[in-house]
């Protein structure tokens, strides 16, 4: 009998999270999804869903122990919590993309703490259980803020320090059969980027559905090749055109480039 690999998505409530965590489990995984309001997301009955606030370390210290007890180890993490596009306007008042100096200091927190710190800690629990079997794949959800001033300076503190993070935690997981790789969606159509395409804001003819992101996951994690791109950043429409992964409609989104994102 085929054993049913393991999946841990974090932040899966809604957005990126909740369209990699349903599309795990149409692609056969066992899917843990975490989030402060995971119990009220849609998500197929298979997704075995765990209550998580992943800036308070017990309560994720608590989902990893439930994942050991019932599996012994995630196959494969998604670390997709992401706080940085709540309360984008506050009284009224668009604060995204104001100087460094005059952002709220809750931005800071929902970027680099429910963010980058969150995917350290899940990474290094997750490890810990993978070394055992000497596999397993880490997948940290990025962008192109990393590499280009998108949007605020702290947008571009958060993603250059995952990408960072990848490619150090891949050097020092190479021995034991770990695979960490960044990945970077297109425009995805997330409850947030729908509501202001309806305003007329967004052009939409090149965008991914949520759930695209999951079946690149699910394909990379089953390419006979994974070690290969261990420590890399990866865009998914890139991987989904040399793996023959479709979006949902059966399209198939051209890559972002540095020039073009």
């Amino acid at each position: 009998m085929t054993e049913i690999p393991n999946a841990l998505v974090t932040g899966a409530s809604r957005g990126v999270g909740r369209g990699v965590a349903i599309s795990l489990s149409e692609a056969g995984f066992r899917v843990f999804a975490t989030g402060r309001s995971i119990h009220n997301s849609s998500l197929p009955e298979s997704v075995i869903r765990l209550r998580c606030d992943h800036l308070n370390d017990d309560d994720t210290a608590a989902v990893f122990r439930r994942i050991e007890s019932d599996t012994g180890r995630p196959d494969v993490l998604v670390n997709s919590a992401w706080g940085g596009y709540e309360r984008m306007v506050e009284s009224g008042s668009f604060t995204w993309p104001l100087p460094f100096w005059e952002q709220p200091g809750h931005r800071w927190t929902s970027m680099m703490d429910a963010g980058v710190r969150a995917a350290f800690v899940n990474s290094t629990r997750a490890a810990t259980m993978m070394l055992r079997r000497h596999s397993g794949l880490i997948v940290n959800v990025s962008f192109w803020a990393a590499r280009k001033y998108i949007g605020n300076t702290i947008y571009g503190i958060a993603k250059a320090a995952t990408d960072r993070m990848t490619a150090d935690m891949a050097h020092e997981l190479k021995p034991h059969g770990v695979t960490v790789v960044s990945l970077y969606p297109g425009l995805v159509r997330t409850e947030a980027v729908m509501q202001a395409a309806e305003g007329g804001w967004l052009d939409l003819s090149n965008s991914e559905s949520p759930e695209f992101s999951g079946r690149v996951i699910a394909a990379l994690a089953r390419d006979p090749a994974l070690a290969e791109h261990s420590g890399k950043v990866l865009v998914g429409a890139s991987v989904a055109a040399a793996l023959g992964v479709k979006d949902t409609d059966g399209s198939q989104p051209l890559p972002l480039t540095l020039e073009s994102v």
